[in-house]
């Protein structure tokens, strides 16, 4: 191998290893079977999600991996790999994915990084079937909300009561 094809490798995976830095979300994928449309549809709603994918050699990806020091992947890249990046919510591009290789069924997910963690196959699919991280955060919001909302009956009844009691008071001495 020529000392510029080394070169240019070494660049790939200095750049691969910027961008899983950045990355909230590193899925490794199976994109065997996807057309040029099917995978080019791909990365139109991967884009929209704040994330790319990109086809890339396995063993740059396994550098990649090794140099960041997340671990090995090493069960999980072997033949036709694309590795997504996601750079905004972590759940929201598994999603997306998840989605169309179902809609297709071709492909598939191997294994993933979500916050510089190495999950697998099965625990991927698990998390992608979480809710969207606002509608996660609104439902702890509403947790918290409802026995602040009793909390304020249960306070506000004896004054209630005190009004009503003068309201009668009131009543019954303007009758008179």
């Amino acid at each position: 191998m020529s000392g510029r094809a080394i070169a240019e490798k070494s660049k790939v995976v200095e750049g691969l290893k910027e961008k899983i830095a950045k990355a909230k979300l590193v899925i490794v994928s199976d994109y065997r079977g996807l057309t040029v449309k099917e995978f080019t549809s791909l990365r139109r709603k991967l884009r929209s999600e704040d994330s790319e994918i990109h086809v890339i050699k396995n063993t740059l990806i396994e550098r990649a991996f090794a140099e960041s020091g997340i671990g090995q992947l090493n069960d999980q890249l072997k033949g036709s790999t694309a590795l997504l990046l996601g750079y905004g919510d972590a759940v929201s591009p598994l999603k997306a994915l998840v989605k169309f290789l179902k809609e297709i069924e071709k492909g598939g997910i191997r294994a993933g990084v979500v916050e510089k963690n190495l999950y697998e196959q099965k625990e991927m699919i698990e998390l992608s079937k979480l809710p969207a991280k606002e509608v996660l955060i609104g439902k702890v919001v509403g947790g918290f909300k409802a026995p602040l909302f009793g909390l304020v009956n249960v306070l506000q009844g004896p004054i209630r009561k005190l009004v009503y009691a003068l309201d009668a008071i009131k009543t019954k001495k303007g009758g008179e």
